[in-house]
């Protein structure tokens, strides 16, 4: 794994980069929560996001928005535009390192899954979604009118900060449009951070993802069962 710069809206944005040693390896992009919450490219959600499309052979790139340890920065908007924006450069990077690639996917947590959902509408060249409790509760997500791919959900039973049945209503408005097919998995007993859930969210990406790019189902190999046992170690 590499750090990297690269160029976004408000300046340099930092990143942490896993190239895949597989020519022609699919890509994604993997966004954090919202930086006024702690959130960051470190976050226990987040990474293990990226190491889930890693495990998949995947190169992946996860980077910090501009406001991550800049207060003042995170409440000049509350739109998103500018994590947006950064989101499309990050995206333009990692397709310049990646030239021979042909399936790209995008995957975030809360704030990142509202803003990943978003880059979906801008960038037809994303051909599917992992959204980790997208904030249904306090985001829009009315532009997903249609949402242009299918993707998977996966949303805690016991999320304090947004409620599962935010979530639901929006799966059901997601369920009315023709031609997608939207999977939605919640995970028992699990807070917003998927507290003691982590390797959850990393064996059902993985299992939602090798399925959605038509190969055989298949049992998670011992290098991602390694991964998955540190990241329930690591959360304990």
């Amino acid at each position: 794994m590499s750090e990297v710069m690269f160029a976004g809206p408000e300046g340099r944005l930092e990143g942490r980069y896993h190239k895949s040693d597989k020519e022609g390896a699919p890509i994604a992009l993997i966004l954090h929560s919202e930086p006024e919450f702690g959130g960051n490219m470190n976050d226990k959600v987040t990474y293990t996001l990226f190491q889930s499309f890693v495990a998949l052979g995947f190169s992946v790139l996860r980077f910090n928005f501009h406001s991550v340890g800049n207060p003042a920065a995170a409440s000049q908007k509350d739109d998103g535009s500018i994590e947006l924006t950064s989101a499309t450069a990050a995206l333009d990077w990692l397709q310049m390192e990646n030239k021979d690639a042909k399936i790209c996917w995008v995957a975030g947590f809360s704030f990142g899954a509202w803003i990943g959902m978003q880059l979906l509408m801008r960038r037809p060249e994303i051909n599917g979604f992992v959204s980790v409790a997208p904030p249904a509760a306090f985001r829009d997500f009315s532009f997903l009118a249609p949402c242009p791919t299918s993707g998977l959900i996966l949303q805690g039973e016991k999320d304090e900060r947004n409620p599962e049945n935010a979530v639901a209503k929006l799966i059901e408005d997601l369920e009315r449009q023709r031609g997608i097919n939207v999977e939605y998995k919640i995970i028992p007993a699990s807070d917003h951070h998927f507290t003691g859930h982590l390797k959850e969210v990393y064996l059902k990406t993985i299992e939602y993802v090798t399925e959605a790019m038509k190969h055989k189902p298949r049992k998670v190999g011992k290098k991602s069962s390694r991964t998955a046992k540190k990241l329930e170690e690591a959360n304990a």
